[in-house]
């Protein structure tokens, strides 16, 4: 469908770019959509939030269902491209809030693990939803705010391939039938298509413009999985054994929790993942509950049953999580830091090589023209510079700097009203600070790998913290888990926004549309995702067998951990020897140069993070995504279709069980008996 008033192919490339900014982009229409959409992916990553920590952008989904909706419209017509931008930029910011504002993570640890001495109040902390509310208005736009100055650097001058944002700008392209603007427009001159396409383009671009031209076989694939991922989740809900199946034994069911869970969402999940991601994740599951949770229980370090947090196998296992997953964050972020250090001064330095010489050419020619030279003035005109985006169309770095000063105020004055004098004020600004920096780090990863590492990140915060803050302060353990929450926030808001700038400079939407985008969808999202999880924690006793809330578990005990607390016997042994093995994994698989004839087989050494969500995910949950990425490696055997159709397919699997986990809660709190 061909966008209107003009198509890519009716205008040279730069003039059709600067066209297409002043398209309708803010409509209310489009705005309306893409609230609608971004509640459905809320919802879902509700649900897989509160059940492993897991929690995905949706991006491609989002750009499809946007898609869909008008096309099932007498509208559909004057639906542009960069109107489907801005619809999906809305959904991710919707989308995101569960893990944004910690509502999958740091309020559940706060609330139902916090003790009464740790509080700093003497006293449980259960937050109203007012409070809720508050709490998410100070950590949802310091984020936004202080993304924007990045944009030039990471899109624009360095062409981060940021893979998801490239993949869903080709699929808005060929729905559309326009083009992907593969040259800069702002800071380069035009070069062929193939000089600048990312790696992932070059890879799926010709299979895609084949495979997504038929939009009704995409449709169907969408609709298939998704009623196929609803039928399971209302069947499990009257069945619970299929959430459960002892595949290895009643034996090793009861007593290591070795089940097998058929989940078509998480098999979506898997596909997503991709096949060596869910392979390290099953490789912590083995180590974690098929070797190290049963040693724990037989060497009576862990007496308690395997799922108790405190005293069983579980519980000790969660301390080398921990280790594995800090180890692997910290030699990444340190080896990040300084690659990000050397590409900036050396960028720097070719630019000011390249602006010299340019200089020289222009003098040199100049020098020509006036000893009469050349045979005439139209060859000898100066480079005149590249064509750049009107200011119109930019977010301006003064509004940047003004709204990252008011929402730091704002998260400050946030805090004092939810915590009072327990949280230092000196505390919340240096956690905005290190918010800052880390955002700065999230974005460059999440552009060259597509993982924003944005629970690393929180563990960094927490570490840092951790010596920050005097160890004889009541509330440290608050404090610590604050902090980790609002760095957190801030890298994912900015990694968010960026992906999504990728997405928009590829098709040519506008930045500030996507700007006003985010700043409606985190408003929204702030009251949507309170709301939320307060449904949540009033229809569910949570913790339970279904909602464990594996990362509310991670994030306070690592608070404990930094902050001196206790470890079980023989898990600190166990934590050094595992931490000091992947940190070293991670220093080779962050130092070693492509150019290496070794390289090749770094894949199959495991990620530190990937193993550590393995540990302490149950084994069930992990199985079904490993299966995901078996059919992933396996799928153009499987269908002669390409990368985009897998995505839609496993698109489907997951959003079909996420929002009809809203049906079963509804059931759940009608009091409907399971069978």
């Amino acid at each position: 469908m061909p966008t209107e008033p003009t198509t890519m192919h009716e205008l040279p490339s730069r003039a059709g770019y600067l066209a297409k900014l002043g398209l309708p982009q803010v409509t209310l229409r489009a705005t309306i959509v893409g609230l609608l959409i971004g509640s459905v992916i809320l919802i879902s990553n509700f649900q897989f939030g509160l059940q492993t920590g897991w929690v995905s952008m949706m991006s491609l989904p989002a750009a499809l269902l946007g898609f869909a909706v008008f096309k099932l419209t007498p509208m559909s017509q004057s639906f542009t491209d960069v109107e489907n931008v801005y619809i999906q930029s809305i959904a991710v910011a919707v989308g995101t809030g569960p893990l944004c504002y910690g509502f999958v993570g740091i309020i559940p640890a706060i609330e139902k693990f916090m003790t009464s001495d740790e509080s700093g109040l003497g006293r449980r902390i259960t937050f109203s939803t007012k409070e809720l509310i508050i709490w998410s208005m100070g950590l949802g736009l310091f984020g936004v705010f202080f993304a924007i100055p990045l944009r030039k650097q990471v899109i624009v001058k360095e062409k981060l391939p940021f893979p998801s944002g490239s993949a869903t700008a080709t699929l808005i392209s060929v729905l559309h039938g326009t083009e992907i603007y593969e040259s800069d427009s702002e800071e380069e001159e035009d070069h062929t298509k193939s000089q600048n396409e990312s790696p992932l383009q070059q890879q799926t671009s010709a299979t895609q413009l084949i495979e997504s031209t038929d939009y009704n076989s995409n449709m169907k694939s969408l609709t298939y999985t998704f009623l196929v991922s609803s039928f399971y989740t209302i069947l499990s809900f009257f069945f619970p054994i299929l959430k459960k199946v002892p595949i290895f034994g009643t034996s090793a069911s009861k007593q290591y929790l070795w089940d097998f869970q058929p989940s078509p969402a998480y098999i979506g999940q898997g596909i997503i993942m991709g096949l060596p991601t869910v392979s390290y994740m099953l490789f912590g599951a083995i180590l974690g509950w098929g070797i190290l949770a049963p040693l724990s229980k037989y060497m009576k370090w862990a007496p308690g049953p395997i799922d108790d947090w405190v005293s069983g196998g579980q519980g000790w296992i969660l301390w080398v999580s921990l280790s594995i997953m800090v180890a692997d964050s910290l030699v990444s972020f340190i080896v990040l830091s300084v690659k990000s250090v050397q590409d900036f001064i050396i960028d720097y330095r070719s630019r000011q090589e390249s602006y010299t010489q340019t200089l020289e050419l222009q003098q040199s020619l100049l020098e020509e023209l006036d000893e009469g030279v050349g045979g005439g003035t139209s060859e000898l005109t100066p480079h005149c510079g590249p064509l750049e985006i009107p200011k119109q169309f930019l977010v301006s770095n003064k509004v940047a700097l003004i709204g990252t000063l008011l929402s730091t105020i704002l998260c400050v004055v946030t805090m004092r009203i939810i915590f009072g004098k327990l949280i230092p004020i000196y505390a919340s600004i240096t956690a905005i600070i290190l918010a800052m920096l880390f955002s700065v780090l999230a974005t460059r990863t999440l552009g060259v790998s597509d993982i924003n590492p944005v629970s690393g990140i929180g563990k960094l915060s927490q570490l840092i913290f951790a010596f920050i803050i005097p160890s004889n302060h009541p509330a440290k353990i608050l404090i610590n888990l604050i902090s980790g929450g609002v760095a957190e926030a801030g890298a994912q808001q900015a990694g968010d926004l960026m992906q999504d700038l990728k997405t928009g400079h590829l098709i040519g939407a506008s930045p500030k549309a996507q700007f006003i985008a985010q700043i409606i969808g985190t408003i929204f999202s702030v009251f949507l995702s309170s709301i939320m999880y307060q449904i949540y924690m009033a229809v569910y006793t949570i913790p339970n067998e279904t909602f464990r809330i594996p990362t509310a578990v991670i994030w306070i005990d690592c608070s404990r951990l930094v902050t001196g607390e206790g470890l079980p016997p023989k898990a600190m042994e166990f934590a050094i020897i595992f931490g000091v093995i992947f940190a070293l994994i991670s220093l080779l698989k962050n130092t070693m140069p492509p150019t290496s004839k070794y390289y090749p087989y770094l894949v199959y050494l495991p990620n530190g993070v990937a193993v550590g969500v393995g540990i302490y995910n149950t084994p069930n949950f992990t199985l079904a995504r490993f299966i995901g990425g078996l059919i992933a490696y396996n799928w153009h055997n499987i269908s002669n279709r390409g990368k985009t159709s897998m995505i839609i397919f496993s698109s489907g699997l997951v959003l079909g069980e996420g929002l009809f986990s809203g049906f079963t809660m509804l059931l759940t709190s009608l009091g409907v008996k399971h069978f």
